[in-house]
């Protein structure tokens, strides 16, 4: 079985609106699928990331610089990631369309490779 990264944009605004309720339901909604694909043997982890900035490493003529926010967008950023297992990135893709961030933001799939 393949190895599949779900990364999990959200909008810096996203869940902003939401009552203590509403976003306890969604709560409930990632705990539910992340059960289920534990229940199938296809959850590999994954963890919620902090809604601070994070920081950019990237290499420059002087040596790394270091940016604040790891944004792909000004709007934008990987709130999470998860792990999966499928045959091939067509199974993944369907996983992943149940996933309940397909609602709620974007989901970049990426196969990891195992070297």
């Amino acid at each position: 079985m393949a190895q599949f990264m779900l990364l999990l944009h959200d909008r810096l605004d996203g869940f902003a609106d939401l009552s203590h309720d509403e976003m306890m339901a969604i709560i409930k909604e990632y705990t539910a699928w992340t059960e289920k694909m534990i229940a199938e043997g296809r959850f590999l982890g994954g963890e919620k990331l902090k809604d601070e900035p994070g920081r950019t490493l990237i290499a420059g003529a002087n040596g790394v610089e270091v940016h604040t926010g790891p944004f792909t967008e000004t709007n934008e950023m990987i709130g999470g990631y998860m792990s999966i297992e499928a045959a091939d990135y067509d199974q993944a893709v369907e996983i992943a369309k149940t996933c309940p961030h397909a609602k709620y933001g974007r989901i970049e799939l990426r196969e990891i490779d195992q070297i």
